[in-house]
């Protein structure tokens, strides 16, 4: 692992400089402002009415977050009231690290403020962390103590530029609102967001902002969660968010200093620059090295699933799926719930791993949060199931069911990565809030939930519109992996074949777990001819960029790599339409390519009678299907595409004598 260390320099503080900090954060002259490396960015400082700390943002000259409350209540006592500021220490971090995701290699590079804060009635001091990228703004507390201390809540908040139209999921199910983060993405304008839907006010992390007058893009969410209960945005009208807790008025304990996590806006002049960003797995710490120094267990790859379209089956099931897996190409198969009641299921669990070993084939299995999430004598129960895990022989645990954020299950999570890690185990995580960057820090997280997936469409709430799908590559997976199980061409919804399959191209988890049933996808006639497409599409990409054109809910168009293979996906919301786009990253060499596209022409496909026993088709019983073509391209060319209502599109583009590095 490269280790992301930081090489700080303090520097003087002029007192002037500190008298203008203070003074007030309305003023636009960036001379005033803390600025970022490449001054694209900046934030300035105020104390407010009452002796309130304040903050605001500048985009390109422009204030996006205007003047906005800061400070965290601790043992009853707002320590964001009556304060003074003392010089802080500058510090300046510009370094690179291996990552995976989007791109291989991320690079860290801000200014840092720290802030010596004094609460003046309670003599407590505490720090405020300032840091200032080219790509958006993070602050944290550090509120240092010994024992219990009592966190009742933040004052933390965003006051977004007017006219902002602002991308919020939401579960129109008031008892799974937000324990899963399973809600649909959707827009509104700012100034309604308090109250546009029923379900109140509240609303999970990431929000993201097209900002008005072509201003650009932003998204206002957390990083770094760890030892703290997990942040919400509350509207409270007047274009206002504020931090919100899990625990309400009643609050949650921290032993000893609080570190809050980062409290983050990231910004971008476009939606290439929202994807690419690194802010938050740049704030979140490096691996331990004692815990990663050997990381060779932590392999991204595919993974076959009977779940979605079969349950679970008997331990013969289980079996061929792993024949399945190895026939696909793919590096792992996932045994999912009610294993646990087979006869002898440990016994079963290792002749399956011992089968999978024979094939290539790594094994998953999955459990209950509720049957290991005792902390009693470091959580005995956890240790011991990992423990009867490896001696199986399987390479990694589903963890399902937290449904929720609060501290407790916070704390549950990491201690499951910390003890997952001692016994080189590799973690997915479902019925979980979203990424805050957990995976940089504790590289065997390989995904998590916290997204609305394809296994919505069999259930009451479906299916799965295609505005969400594109949408999600702009707003849920710009804060890190997530297990949306693509591919589901036998219950597809409102969406096209060609739309299922560029799905595994936009949506960004190094383990990729496939909700189709694997015969279908090698069997099927029609689908047949594009599964040497399927097996070469990789979990993890070399680098990425999003196609002008894109446009959040209605069109995601992207290129990614893999070594020297470039893959194109389209994903097409409700309007059809003609997509015309360059490729300049090419050269001037020539290129096998083999694209997959919306077929006008062919009659619907009847999805009934189809290998899926638990699909839901509702109203959509057919589906346009696709059609594959191979052709040759010479160098850089523009290239147009018929895309269907609900459509999609992929195109792998391998350079002529070149391999494909398919993981």
């Amino acid at each position: 692992m490269t280790q992301n260390l930081m090489h700080l320099k303090t520097v003087a503080f002029p007192l002037f400089i500190q008298a203008v900090l203070i003074a007030t954060a309305c003023q636009s002259n960036a001379g005033d402002h803390l600025a970022s490396p490449s001054k694209v960015i900046s934030a300035s400082l105020e104390i407010g009415p009452g002796g309130s700390l304040r903050y605001a943002v500048f985009f390109n000259g422009t204030q996006v977050v205007e003047p906005s409350e800061l400070g965290i209540t601790i043992n009853g006592v707002n320590l964001g009231r009556g304060v003074v500021l003392g010089p802080p220490d500058i510090s300046e971090i510009d370094v690179t690290y291996a990552t995976r995701g989007h791109h291989g290699q991320a690079r860290d590079h801000c200014k840092l403020w720290r802030y010596p804060v004094t609460h003046t009635e309670s003599g407590r001091q505490y720090t405020l962390d300032l840091r200032v990228y080219d790509d958006g703004v993070a602050f944290r507390y550090i509120v240092p103590g010994t024992g219990t201390q009592h966190v009742d809540g933040e004052d933390s908040s965003w006051k977004l530029i007017a006219n902002s139209k602002t991308w919020f999921f939401e579960r129109l199910n008031k008892q799974w609102k937000l324990k899963s983060y399973a809600g649909e993405w959707m827009p509104t304008d700012i100034e309604n967001l308090q109250t546009v839907l029923p379900m109140g006010p509240i609303q999970g992390t990431p929000l993201v902002f097209e900002l008005p007058e072509a201003l650009g893009f932003a998204a206002v969410t957390k990083a770094a969660l760890y030892n703290y209960s997990g942040m919400r945005l509350k509207a409270i009208g007047d274009r206002t968010l504020v931090a919100s807790f899990t625990e309400g008025d009643a609050g949650f304990d921290v032993d000893g200093t609080v570190i809050t996590p980062w409290r983050v806006i990231m910004l971008a002049d476009d939606l290439n620059g929202l994807v690419n960003s690194d802010l938050i797995s740049n704030l979140n710490p490096a691996p331990d090295e004692s815990l990663f120094s050997d990381s060779s267990y932590i392999k991204p790859g595919r993974c076959v699933w009977s779940w979605e379209t079969l349950g679970l089956g008997s331990p013969e099931t289980q079996r061929h799926f792993i024949d399945l897996a190895a026939q696909m190409e793919f590096e792992y198969s996932l045994v999912d719930d009610g294993w646990k009641d087979w006869e002898s299921p440990w016994r079963t669990i290792k002749s399956l791993c011992d089968h999978g070993k024979e094939k290539n084939v790594g094994v998953w299995v999955w459990v209950h949060s509720k049957d290991i999430l005792d902390s009693a004598n470091d959580y005995a129960l956890m240790q011991s199931f990992f423990d009867r895990v490896i001696e199986s022989g399987a390479v990694g645990v589903k963890i399902d069911f937290m449904n929720g954020e609060s501290k407790d299950l916070i704390d549950f999570e990491i201690v499951a990565l910390r003890l997952a890690a001692q016994r080189e185990l590799m973690i997915n995580f479902h019925g979980c809030h979203a990424s805050t960057g957990e995976s940089q820090t504790w590289p065997n997280e390989m995904t998590r939930e916290g997204i609305r997936g394809i296994e919505v469409n069999k259930m009451k709430e479906g299916p799965l519109p295609s505005t969400h799908n594109a949408a999600l590559p702009f707003t849920r997976f710009l804060v890190g992996h997530a297990d949306y199980t693509p591919v589901l061409y036998t219950n597809p919804g409102p969406t096209t074949w060609a739309h299922q399959l560029a799905t595994t191209v936009a949506f960004t988890s190094p383990l990729q777990i496939y909700a189709e049933h694997p015969e279908t996808m090698m069997q099927l006639p029609i689908l047949k001819d594009a599964l040497s497409v399927t097996k070469t599409i990789p979990s993890v990409w070399d680098e990425t960029i999003v196609l002008p054109g894109s446009k959040i809910g209605e069109l995601s168009a992207m290129a990614r790599r893999s070594g020297d293979v470039w893959f194109i996906g389209l994903l097409n919301a409700d309007t059809p339409r003609t997509f015309e786009f360059d490729l300049p990253f090419l050269d001037n060499h020539g290129y096998s390519v083999t694209t997959i596209s919306d077929d006008f022409d062919a009659e619907p496909v009847s999805l009934e009678g189809l290998l899926n026993q638990k699909a839901d088709l509702k109203a959509f019983k057919t589906v346009v299907p696709f059609k594959v073509d191979q052709t040759r391209w010479k160098g850089a060319k523009r290239i147009r595409v018929q895309l269907a209502k609900g459509g999609g599109f992929v195109a792998i583009i391998k350079p002529e004598n070149a391999g494909i590095r398919s993981r």
